[in-house]
């Protein structure tokens, strides 16, 4: 089982694919009790809160098919 993380290929910021693949690996990891809210907190310190905002809102409308 690998924990480590692996950016997607061909993924862009925003389409929700990035956020999975390393919600995913932070969940086969031992101690992390909320992968969601982990990925959320690192995508924050990376991009920022009005960023990570709009990437949500985005890929929450893709999701949607609206």
């Amino acid at each position: 089982m690998s924990d480590s993380y692996k950016e997607p290929k061909g993924s862009k910021p925003g389409d929700g694919t990035r956020f999975a693949a390393l919600k995913n690996a932070l969940g086969a990891r031992k101690g992390v009790k909320d992968p969601g809210a982990l990925a959320a907190f690192i995508g924050r310190k990376k991009y920022g809160n009005s960023k990570m905002e709009a990437m949500s809102k985005a890929a929450d409308t893709d999701h949607d098919g609206k």
